[in-house]
């Protein structure tokens, strides 16, 4: 692939080199640094002058720093003439932070901010992983691929689930209805929905299910689990509604503060999550995640866009 090169920021560098090997390419030299003072520093360590240049950081960890470095990154490559700076960014950070609510009228639009400063700083084009609300693709003016992780998803309920075909996708949430509905439908099963009313960010105050998971294997399906509460709330409600075993399945296992001892004080056989963020430290701490590698996904999205390819064949298809 001429005339390509993919840096990696230092949020998920074992994600970086997965997508650079699954596309034969050598990651680009660049060498990131903090001065005694915090403010960061990056050096690109090879000409991108006249390049397709693909910069890999994702939202996590420590998330400000992250962000930092990947704006001053794709400045960086933009004043030193690359021909056109995509910013892949499996998990979009500030993504909930996407609206004022009737209660915080002067609730900040983080998440438009995050949209502006990446424009402003000179990307051209931007791929991400599940958005927690596909709208956010609207605060840009610069073309973004939504990628999804639905098809590996399914592949892998297929492949790791058994009793599959008698099981009810469950929503833990009233937002995430469309995600669930759709995935229940491909599979031709059954779905639910829980509703739940929070007094306060990250805490939840009551659930009601919505639907039948009798005797039945639950699977959860989120974009993302943070502190976990609502999942864990969510699986104590389905057992006792009946049903038999509960997985859940989440895009973006974010798992800050109680989270992991919620997880592992929970009836889940399972939590899976995808390698948009880091997990091999959460693994250790917690034998039921389970983890679905997406690099090919982000990978196939990459060479498509520098072919001038249709990237929607991965809307429903995990590359081979």
């Amino acid at each position: 692939m001429p005339n390509i090169k993919i840096f990696s920021g230092s949020s998920h560098p074992d994600l970086s080199q997965k997508i650079a090997d699954r596309l034969g390419l050598e990651l680009g030299k660049v060498v990131t640094k903090k001065f005694s003072n915090q403010e960061t520093c990056v050096e690109i360590g090879e000409s991108v002058r006249g390049e397709d240049v693909y910069i890999v950081q994702s939202g996590c960890g420590e998330i400000n720093d992250n962000l930092m470095e990947l704006l001053i990154m794709i400045n960086a490559c933009k004043i030193a003439s690359a021909s056109r700076v995509t910013a892949v960014i499996p998990c979009f950070p500030y993504a909930r932070q996407d609206k004022k609510d009737k209660v915080g009228s002067r609730a900040p639009i983080s998440a438009k901010l995050v949209a502006n400063m990446l424009s402003v700083s000179g990307a051209d084009h931007i791929i991400t992983m599940d958005l927690h609300a596909s709208q956010i693709q609207g605060f840009f003016d610069i073309p973004v691929d939504n990628l999804y992780a639905e098809p590996a998803v399914l592949k892998w309920i297929k492949e790791n689930i058994a009793e599959w075909k008698n099981c009810t996708i469950v929503s833990p949430d009233a937002g995430g209805a469309k995600r669930v509905t759709s995935i229940a439908d491909r599979l031709n099963v059954d779905f639910a929905l829980i509703h739940k009313e929070r007094k306060k960010a990250n805490e939840v105050d009551r659930m009601v299910l919505v639907g039948d998971v009798k005797d039945r294997v639950a699977i959860l399906v989120d974009d993302m689990a943070d502190t976990c509460g609502t999942i864990c709330h969510a699986a104590d409600k389905l057992i006792s509604a009946g049903a038999t075993k509960v997985y859940a399945i989440l895009t973006h296992g974010i798992f800050s503060g109680p989270a992991i001892s919620r997880i592992n004080n929970a009836c889940f056989e399972a939590v899976v999550v995808t390698n948009t963020i880091p997990q091999e430290e959460k693994m250790r701490h917690c034998p039921k995640i389970q983890v679905i590698d997406i690099s090919m996904i982000l990978a196939e999205a990459i060479r498509r866009t520098h072919n001038g390819e249709s990237v929607s064949y991965l809307f429903s298809h995990v590359p081979l």
